[in-house]
């Protein structure tokens, strides 16, 4: 899997009532939650995502209560993948069996800037800073989660191991 696009930075102890806050929590299809993604952090900040946003977060991203909400409204904004240098664990098992590609990787925070524009190949672990031309390493996933995420999410994924 490849993604290329823009990066977005946020801070850090961003919780899930920033990333979708709760008035929007009846809403159940996640173009709808996507259009107040990240409303909670700044008011304006969903104007600043789509289909070619990548977000670079700080620590402990997507702390706070355990809504499934948030990783899906991230992905209803069309955020290819968020970028962090640590997730709060519940976060990224939502996003995991959502489908959100979510990476750990300090260093490409430490060293991307809003707007640089980014590759990553997740089956490689490399993040690509086409900017300013540096390269990051993280983990590579585990087969079975590369095969949820390409599956986009666990329901997915089960649908395509039942047939």
């Amino acid at each position: 899997m490849i993604f290329q696009g823009n990066a977005i930075k946020v801070g850090r102890n961003i919780d899930t009532d920033q990333i979708i806050p709760a008035q929007y929590l009846t809403l159940t299809d996640s173009k709808k939650l996507g259009e107040h993604c990240l409303e909670g952090y700044k008011k304006d900040f969903p104007e600043l995502l789509d289909d070619k946003t990548i977000i670079f977060a700080e620590e402990n991203f997507g702390c706070g209560s355990s809504r499934e909400h948030a990783p899906f409204a991230i992905k209803g904004a069309g955020v290819k993948a968020v970028v962090a240098k640590s997730f709060a664990r519940i976060f990224f098992r939502n996003a995991i069996n959502l489908g959100l590609t979510v990476i750990e990787c300090p260093e490409a925070v430490e060293n991307v800037e809003k707007g640089d524009k980014i590759k990553i190949n997740v089956d490689k672990g490399k993040i690509y800073n086409k900017s300013s031309r540096e390269n990051f390493k993280f983990s590579p996933f585990p087969k079975m989660i590369k095969e949820i995420l390409m599956a986009d999410g666990v329901t997915g994924y089960f649908k395509e191991k039942k047939s």
